[in-house]
């Protein structure tokens, strides 16, 4: 059985996969991520792999500590130490200049992604295997991220090992925030929302169309077309309009009277934690189209709008 439950023998059995240069799934609060040691170019190499991931698509590296994330970096501004302090661990990925010994995590820039995960399983695992895991979501590249143990079996089914730490609870991947210029920039938005990050680090840039598909890019998540169902997925206005037969789902936040829809919740934290398990479920169903009620244009949603807009890109 290759999904094992988190307990004394389950990790061991995951730090001897992860020290034999080979990949392990496991959750974080945020989704479900494929692990590997991020300083070796054997491990790091088994990810892209096996979820089909292009090269020029980077990775974030996971670690216990904050001394262990400054490790990495080649210097560590103050708002790195500021923001740690404040969210970390948590759903938040920092992107810094990459301390200049360090190769292995690929992409080929000069920075780094760096984030303290919070969750109890992810965190023993790091501390157990003395290993900063580079660990992009554990699903197949442009999919669905997977936020159970079972959803990662389904999509990457060589995965020689997955520990079960339950449903991810945010849902939705960390939020990116590149503190390399003189202005923290937001490279994806995220779990993490905006407000609280201005809290702390004041001024933020907001993202661009980002960089072309093929080109170095400081984070992932930046892809046109990612987190994308099996079915084609369609934003509408109102999915009260749609023409409806068996091969169409629907993915609605409102108690709409739509029969036979998915409806999340109308909180936008709420929705991201639902938002990919359903889709999930409408794909199970083996609808051949999902159609989903575009979100409001506020910015607390703009993390689950940037998910839909990436998924319905063709």
């Amino acid at each position: 059985m290759r999904i094992v439950k988190p307990d004394a023998e389950g990790l061991r059995r995951a730090v001897e996969v992860l020290r034999a240069e080979s990949v392990v799934a496991f959750p974080t609060e945020t989704v479900y991520g494929l692990g590997a040691n991020a300083f070796s170019a054997k491990a790091v190499g088994e990810i892209y792999r096996l979820k089909n991931r292009p090269s020029w698509n980077p990775l974030i590296v996971h670690v216990a500590n904050v001394a262990a994330a400054r490790d990495l970096a080649e210097t560590w501004p103050d708002t790195a130490n500021e923001l740690a302090a404040q969210f970390w661990p948590g759903p938040l990925t920092l992107v810094v200049p990459r301390a200049r010994h360090l190769t292995g995590v690929g992409a080929g820039n000069d920075t780094i992604a760096i984030r303290i995960p919070a969750h109890e399983v992810a965190l023993r695992l790091l501390e157990a295997s003395g290993l900063a895991l580079a660990a992009p979501s554990a699903n197949r590249s442009e999919s669905i991220s997977p936020t159970t143990a079972e959803h990662v079996l389904r999509s990457l089914p060589d995965v020689p090992l997955v520990l079960d730490g339950g449903p991810a609870s945010w849902g939705i991947e960390s939020t990116v925030l590149d503190l390399t210029g003189a202005i923290p920039r937001l490279l994806r938005p995220g779990a993490l929302p905006l407000r609280a990050l201005r809290d702390v680090a004041g001024s933020i840039d907001l993202p661009d169309e980002g960089p072309s598909d093929g080109a170095v890019r400081s984070s992932p998540g930046m892809s046109r077309r990612h987190y994308a169902p099996r079915a084609t997925l369609v934003l509408v206005k109102d999915v009260r309009d749609v023409e409806r037969d068996p091969s169409v789902g629907v993915l609605t936040y409102e108690t709409a009277d739509v029969e036979g829809a998915e409806i999340l919740s109308a909180d936008p934290r709420e929705y991201a934690a639902d938002l990919y398990a359903a889709l999930h479920r409408l794909d199970d169903a083996g609808v051949a189209k999902i159609v989903v009620q575009e979100p409001p244009q506020t910015e607390d949603w703009l993390a689950v709008r940037d998910r839909l807009s990436r998924a319905a890109a063709q």
